[in-house]
């Protein structure tokens, strides 16, 4: 996927660190309501560590992620926090922490077995008592397809949400963005395919993962349009 490679360097072109102050403040609300005093978070999926940049006034962030190049546009934001390159299926830190943070990165888990173990790695690096935050961008009830204009300055294009086969689960998200190098243009096209289930999956995939309470939230906090899954060990 081009956009977490070889375009990072304009990422936040797509993607402010700004624009997610409020629902980031919502998360740590949440959190703040069913573990008051809670010091510790993990992040699954942390990209380029656009939540951790308003949640580490809050908490001591260790950040995770697959691609190295959104881990060092993290770095540069975040020096602060701790930061490990790892799968959420099978990362194990070896350590717990009081809260754990699953953003859209859970979108490409594409398969119910693929969500389970993210679920449980979110479940492994718990303490006892712990909360965690699943925050899809959308369930299979809520997918709505349609098209977004992203991006300003060197970095312009479209986003397009669409469904290929609604009796699956997963659809597509098509990128073309227009690069402005210089005196050069490109045109890149990057598609990702992401994994949607029902609110009913989700709850099981939570509850066999081990978490025993299982609060499902919308919208999301801060005016997010998705769904969150607030849940305890």
């Amino acid at each position: 996927m081009h956009l977490y490679e070889e375009l990072t360097r304009w990422y936040h072109l797509v993607d402010p660190a700004d624009d997610h102050a409020p629902e980031a403040d919502g998360y740590g609300a949440l959190f703040e309501r069913v573990l008051p005093g809670a010091a510790t978070l993990l992040e699954l999926g942390s990209g380029a560590g656009n939540n951790a940049s308003h949640l580490k006034t809050r908490y001591v962030c260790t950040l995770t992620d697959l691609s190295e190049a959104m881990l060092a546009l993290s770095r540069k934001l975040n020096p602060e926090c701790g930061h490990h390159r790892g799968d959420m299926r099978t990362l194990r830190l070896g350590r717990t922490f009081d809260v754990v943070l699953i953003h859209d990165a859970i979108m490409y888990m594409t398969t119910r077995d693929d969500l389970l173990a993210a679920a449980k790695t979110a479940a492994a690096h718990l303490r006892p008592g712990g909360a965690a935050i699943f925050a899809p961008d959308c369930l299979r009830e809520s997918l709505v397809e349609q098209v977004e204009e992203v991006g300003e300055g060197d970095l312009r294009g479209l986003m397009w949400t669409w469904d290929p086969d609604p009796a699956d689960e997963t659809y597509r998200v098509d990128f073309t963005f227009m690069v402005r190098e210089g005196r050069e243009m490109r045109v890149v096209h990057d598609r990702h395919l992401e994994g949607v289930f029902g609110r009913e999956v989700w709850v099981e995939t939570l509850r066999r993962a081990g978490f025993s309470e299982v609060e499902y939230v919308a919208p999301g906090p801060g005016g997010r349009p998705g769904d969150v899954f607030l849940v305890r060990r």
